[in-house]
């Protein structure tokens, strides 16, 4: 998860609506609730987006300097009671905040207000009232100028619909000074234009999360413009736009500067004001022919919008009580929204590089939560979106490589720039398992060149020492143990790839840099431990600590000493053995926190004794009883989290959802099966949440999901059968599930201690243990 962290470059470098008894939507767009994660710690958004889309139209109730923004890192909490307005771009749970690109505000009447005021004074902000949303759709009373606001979306397009009151002249203000996260110099530089067919354009250039970040407009309206004026903060110069048809050698139809703001005149209007805006990367040019590249009025693009969430939504065709289908649906509907086209509409995208590159046979897809998502978000999307589109997310990867100035894949990147934050070279794990699913559309031989690049790359994160040494030494990098472990892993996927591809020479290089995170654990203590380069273990030592910059990576010692998904087998002996570690995954479970203070660490939400749902580290753990032969428990463990971590409720998401982790764990965990090691061609299977779930595949074959018997009470699995034939073990091969078929779990009231228990029947372990 992504907190207020930056991860310093090593080479200097409706409102929350109740859930009544009824028969289950047939329309899966009607089973989503986009207030769902906009409370308590989720920062998720409810606005209009489309499928992956450029623009995230979406209001904002809070921008403001950091100490204060944490907890609107989308822009907006469901509790907030007044709207500043509505802005283009936002993340969707990241717990990071940035982005609300060219905020616009509806206000009615003679006077108009240029600042945004305050809740008990408004300026241009406003109360708000019967407030709705669903996918691709978003609506408010703005209670304050008397205007009903409704937004869509469509891929690089944004629409919005406002109905003034009647007999009032209505106006816009489009300011460009307001921004998540603010602070002094953030914005660079703004610029706003009146061009001759009434089309506005402009731009903004940011030193923010990802700097410098350049971002362009293009707005058009329903009805004519009847004057105009711009405002630069900054020099505070108030420029006067043509009042009526003439223009007078007064007007000044352009403005560039740090601080612009714009009130936008339309007189009285008969009927409701529709704005279309389109964002690029690139230039306003670019943004005025994304506007042409999705034709039709707000009624249309809806329309359009919640066909394709239909179809996306779609492949997972889900029937579960009420409250599990919305919250599972609506999981999927977060686990769709990123990474985010970042291409135009005729191919061109800006890099890392900040060059435009042109098109190269794909769409450029950016935000990529890589830390996050390689765990279960970008191994479900290989399920459930077609193979192009998961073609485009790895060449999108390949191409950010191509395109560095350092040479390696993305680490979080979005506006197509490097924000440097968090650890690993987690771009490796998505690009590997995609290729060792089959998955077209990929050079993989080039890409495996990419990947062995960014792991090879001396100056990142330690990796010089990681190379010689085996692993990072706490007093020359921060975070050094959890950067040991994360290398690691991304180093077996990379021998997995080799291996596929006949490279023998890497692949054996890589399996031997996979076992490096043996280097980092402390079998005395039983727990992941930072080294100093002397090779002792940093002391003193608290495995239960937890704090930013020290050993370990938002999370603690707890957490991390799980984190070697490729060898789970490896680490079993050492804890010695299937009993003793059973008995330390209840102890983590049962752990008293009691005593503990965690209030001074961010992203430490969602737990369940030293277990943290709310925060990446922990999301396999559960699983991990099956490696040891107990799968019941596994099953258990579940029951607890699914209970304990989600609901239907503003407030259903225990931790930040982080572009899509958190939804698809529930996702993946509801169907009975999860990712535990990305790039294995396995899935744990755990135990189902919904009662039937049938998935369309990428090449167009069935799999279907049946849990018999499901109750409260029948919580746990009696046996599984795939395509009619009893399955003793404890996990499913990707090959099985694309071949489509049929999985069924009959549930019981009591635990099967004799399915799936034997050696040969556990999950994948590199080492053998198990399998």
């Amino acid at each position: 998860m992504t907190a207020f962290r930056f991860a310093l470059f090593a080479a200097g470098l409706l409102t929350g609506t109740a859930l009544p008894a009824q028969q289950p939507a047939s329309d899966p767009v009607e089973a989503v609730d986009p207030f769902i994660g906009t409370s308590g710690e989720g920062h998720t958004f409810p606005g209009a987006v489309a499928p992956f889309g450029m623009v995230q139209l979406s209001p904002d109730t809070h921008v403001g300097p950091a100490r204060q923004t944490y907890n609107w890192a989308a822009g907006y909490r469901h509790e907030d009671q007044s709207i500043l307005g509505f802005s283009h771009t936002h993340f969707s749970g990241a717990g990071h905040s940035d982005l609300g690109d060219f905020l616009v505000a509806p206000v009615s009447g003679d006077t108009v207000a240029l600042e945004p005021g305050t809740t008990e004074k408004p300026g241009y902000r406003s109360r708000k009232a019967d407030e709705i949303a669903s996918a691709g759709y978003y609506a408010v009373t703005l209670t304050d100028p008397g205007v009903r606001a409704e937004m869509t979306a469509g891929t690089r397009v944004g629409v919005h619909r406002y109905t003034f009151p009647a007999g009032k002249a209505a106006h816009l203000v489009l300011d460009l000074r307001s921004i998540i996260y603010d602070y002094p110099g953030k914005i660079l530089w703004s610029s706003v234009r009146i061009r001759a067919d009434g089309t506005i354009t402009g731009s903004r250039e940011v030193r923010g999360w990802a700097t410098p970040r350049r971002i362009f407009f293009a707005m058009r309206f329903s009805a004519p413009l009847t004057g105009h004026q711009f405002v630069t903060t900054e020099k505070d110069v108030l420029y006067k736009g043509f009042k009526g048809p003439g223009r007078g050698p007064e007007t000044l139809d352009s403005l560039s500067g740090r601080a612009i703001v714009a009130q936008l005149d339309f007189g009285a209007l008969t009927k409701p004001l529709e704005v279309k805006v389109a964002l690029s990367g690139v230039d306003e040019d670019g943004a005025i022919a994304n506007l042409a590249s999705e034709p039709g009025d707000f009624d249309a693009i809806r329309a359009k919008t919640r066909a394709a969430w239909n179809e996306a939504l779609g492949a997972v065709k889900i029937d579960a009580p009420r409250a599990m289908r919305t919250n599972v649906y609506t999981a999927l509907y977060h686990s769709l929204m990123a990474p985010s086209v970042w291409s135009d509409a005729d191919g061109r995208w800006r890099g890392p590089d900040d060059q435009v590159h042109d098109g190269a046979g794909f769409t450029m897809h950016s935000t990529f939560s890589l830390w996050d998502t390689f765990r279960a978000e970008h191994p479900l999307l290989t399920l459930i979106q077609p193979e192009a589109k998961n073609a485009d997310f790895v060449n999108s990867l390949v191409a950010g490589q191509k395109t560095s100035p350092f040479g390696i894949l993305p680490v979080w990147q979005f506006g197509g720039k490097e924000t440097w934050t968090m650890i690993g070279y987690h771009a490796v794990p998505v690009i590997a398992d995609a290729c060792l699913k089959g998955i077209r559309g990929i050079d993989c031989a080039a890409a495996l060149k990419a990947m062995v690049a960014s792991a090879d790359y001396a100056p990142y994160g330690g990796l010089g020492d990681y190379m010689k040494l085996g692993y990072v030494p706490i007093d020359r990098e921060p975070e050094a143990a959890s950067k040991t472990v994360e290398y690691a892993y991304d180093d077996w996927t990379i021998a997995r790839l080799a291996r596929q591809l006949g490279d023998a020479a890497t692949a054996q290089r890589f399996e031997k840099r996979a076992r490096n995170w043996r280097n980092s654990f402390d079998s005395k203590t039983g727990f992941l431990r930072a080294r100093k380069a002397d090779g002792t273990f940093r002391t003193p030592f608290d495995p239960t600590a937890i704090n930013y910059g020290s050993d370990y990576t938002e999370g603690n010692a707890w957490q991390y000493s799980w984190f070697m998904p490729h060898d789970q087998g490896g680490l079993f002996r050492l804890l010695g053995g299937d009993s003793k570690t059973v008995a330390k995954l209840d102890a983590m479970f049962n752990y008293d926190n009691s005593k503990i203070d965690y209030s001074h660490a961010e992203d430490i939400a969602g737990l369940i004794g030293q277990y943290i749902h709310g925060n990446e580290p922990s999301h396999h753990v559960a699983y991990l009883y099956s490696y040891a032969g107990q799968p019941w428990r596994t099953q258990e463990r579940l029951k607890q989290i699914v209970e304990s971590q989600y609901k239907p409720t503003p407030d259903g998401l225990a931790g930040n959802d982080d572009l899509g982790q958190m939804s698809a764990w529930l996702v993946f965990t509801a169907l009975g099966f999860y990712p535990v090691a990305p790039g294995s061609n396995e899935y744990v299977i755990g135990r189902p949440f919904v009662d039937r779930a049938e998935m369309t595949l990428p090449g167009g074959q069935r799999f279907t999901v049946v849990a018999e018997g499901l109750s409260d009470a029948n919580r746990y699995v009696g046996k599984v059968m795939l395509n009619g034939k009893a399955l003793d073990r404890g996990y499913i091969t990707d090959a099985e599930i694309r071949a489509g078929g049929d999985l069924r779990f009959t549930m019981q009231a009591t635990p099967n201690k004799t399915w799936a228990t034997g050696v040969k029947a556990r999950p994948y372990s590199m080492t053998g243990y198990g399998r």
